[in-house]
């Protein structure tokens, strides 16, 4: 697992690198019983608008259908392969369950084809393996996090993130997020051992533009650069900031403010808020 670089016999070429692909399975093909068209919307809700800017294009993609929930106790599965998933940072693996069934999980880093895999509370705490926070040991990296029991997997699934089991009490456990927030979980929630697959996936340059079409990045336009009907920073006499505080094309602040609910219900679960950056300074939030 690294990176790979080109011979800079382009612009593009000199600036991009690539993953090496190294951990996935040679010759493995995706599962087609596990696919499903992905439909494109660019960026527009069911009524039309746009409600995420800089979307459209890109190349197609069969979108892999996940076991977030791992909730198949007591049935060994063997991992048939590891492979490369469009739709997310990480690598998915490709799992024979024992009574015939097929699944995709996402793989932790490490995780090898020939590998069994167990779910539920009689599982051993070992790599790839799911089970309740209360048969996990303090101290323990998981990764594909519950946040609420049988709902699936909600944190850390993105590429080389990880969460640490710090402690456990009462009915809750307690975890530190890769963002430094602690926050508690019911104990009744499972979590994957280990952390997530491809760590080096933040160390890719993309290069060029046009890797950010391929994947359905359209360009980024500035608000400065617009008139004043299209963005509150748009217009004047030359270049201008416009006078006040950055803000996103709705007037929500787009620096240092909170976008929180304060009253959120699940704000009672976050035991130490994470550290933000705000005017330049660290500071608690």
């Amino acid at each position: 697992m690294g990176i790979r670089v080109y011979k800079p016999t382009s612009a593009g070429r000199r600036n991009s690198s690539v993953s090496d692909f190294a951990e996935l399975t040679p010759g493995a093909t995706p599962e087609k019983s596990l696919l499903k068209r992905l439909k494109r919307h660019g960026g527009r809700n069911n009524q039309g608008f746009i409600t995420s800017r800089h979307r459209g294009g890109g190349h197609k993609q069969m979108y892999r259908i996940i076991d977030f929930k791992r909730m198949k106790d007591g049935v060994g599965a063997k991992v048939d392969s590891i492979q490369y998933d469009p739709n997310r940072s990480a690598r998915i693996a490709l799992l024979h369950y024992k009574d015939g069934e097929k699944t995709y999980i996402m793989a932790p880093d490490g995780l090898k084809a020939g590998a069994m895999l167990f779910n539920g509370p009689d599982a051993t705490p070992t790599l790839g393996n799911c089970l309740p926070m209360k048969n996990i040991p303090p101290g323990t990296e998981v990764c594909c996090v519950e946040m609420t029991p049988g709902r699936g997997a909600a944190l850390c699934r993105s590429a080389g993130t990880s969460a640490v089991l710090m402690a456990r009490e009462g009915g809750w456990a307690q975890l530190q997020l890769p963002s430094g927030e602690v926050r508690r979980v019911p104990i009744q929630c499972r979590a994957m051992i280990g952390k997530m697959s491809n760590p080096d996936h933040d160390a890719i340059r993309i290069g060029k533009a046009g890797r950010n079409r391929w994947k359905g990045w359209r360009p980024h336009v500035r608000g400065t650069a617009m008139n004043p009907v299209d963005h509150p920073h748009g217009g004047g006499e030359g270049r201008t900031k416009g006078g006040r505080h950055p803000v996103s094309p709705t007037g929500v602040l787009a620096k240092g403010g909170f976008t929180r609910r304060r009253r959120k219900p699940s704000n009672a679960a976050i035991i130490r808020r994470r550290k933000s950056v705000r005017y330049g300074q660290l500071k608690l939030r």
